[in-house]
């Protein structure tokens, strides 16, 4: 194994040849500049990756439950709670109880969420733009199909 680029500290970088060879470490690298700059581009909406993802699902799925919703998200249930407490709180969303299951609650967006949705929506399309500008058509759904076969393996689930 290589040894350290540099011994100073302002000019060191560590040796990740071996982690280079692996597809995660690629992705895991990716989505941190992503995420990044998505919460950037978010924080203007004072939105979050969660809770601009719960809204959009929302918005498209009116009358979505909060279990469907956790599903998916992928999010234990307990922590949507306060994911959905705090769209409901900002008066983004509406949570009503089912009148044939007392115990399901069914979201919908206000007029406000689904305006905000729609600009965040915007902006977030901007951000992708931006982001990959530098990848062709073919390239940006050669990475989605892949991206797509990988979250299907072993049922999506670790």
């Amino acid at each position: 194994m290589a040894g350290p680029k540099s011994t100073t500290p302002d000019s060191f970088r560590a040796d990740d040849t071996t982690l280079r060879q692996f597809v995660g470490y690629h992705m895991k690298r990716a989505f941190n500049v992503v995420q990044a700059d998505l919460t950037q581009t978010l924080k203007p909406f004072d939105l979050r990756m969660l809770t601009y993802t719960a809204l959009v699902l929302i918005v498209d799925n009116p009358g979505l439950s909060q279990s469907q919703l956790a599903d998916a998200m992928d999010v234990e249930r307990p922590n949507l709670v306060v994911i959905v407490d705090e769209l409901e709180q900002r008066g983004l969303i509406l949570r009503d109880r089912v009148p044939t299951d007392r115990r399901i609650y069914a979201l919908s967006a206000t007029l406000a969420g689904c305006q905000l949705c729609a600009r965040a929506v915007e902006a977030v399309a901007g951000h992708e733009r931006i982001l990959l500008a530098g990848l062709d058509t073919e390239t940006k759904d050669g990475m989605i199909a892949a991206l797509q076969v990988i979250q299907t393996s072993k049922g999506g689930k670790i």
